[in-house]
């Protein structure tokens, strides 16, 4: 695991456990939420992964866009599977959502090498 994903994930960890510790109900609701929208149901996880990547590039959030791309690479999407999502998600927000994916397509490779 390359040190920019496992730096990620670890802060992502950590900070997740920080504030989950703080035990307030709305923030745990919410995050309860979170894990069980991206749960199988009538669309399957690798569905629902794709979804998020496209509105977190749209939304410019490149937390958000590593953790799906991380999600992603587990449901084992294809390179041309990740672009086809990239293109939408320019097509949908603008070419301001070109920067996100430079940083999106840099960390796909990062994922890539493992």
């Amino acid at each position: 695991m390359s040190d920019s994903i496992k730096e990620f994930n670890d802060y992502r960890a950590k900070m997740n456990d920080v504030i989950l510790g703080k035990d307030n109900l709305v923030i745990k609701r919410l995050f309860n939420l979170d894990t069980n929208t991206y749960a199988a149901g009538a669309l399957d996880v690798k569905t629902k992964e794709m979804l998020g990547l496209v509105a977190s590039m749209v939304l410019r959030c490149d937390d958000c866009i590593k953790y799906h791309l991380g999600k992603c690479h587990e449901q084992g999407l294809t390179t041309e599977e990740v672009y086809e999502i990239f293109a939408v998600a320019n097509i949908v927000g603008g070419t301001i959502v070109i920067p996100h994916t430079r940083r999106g397509a840099e960390y796909w490779e990062a994922l890539l090498q493992g």
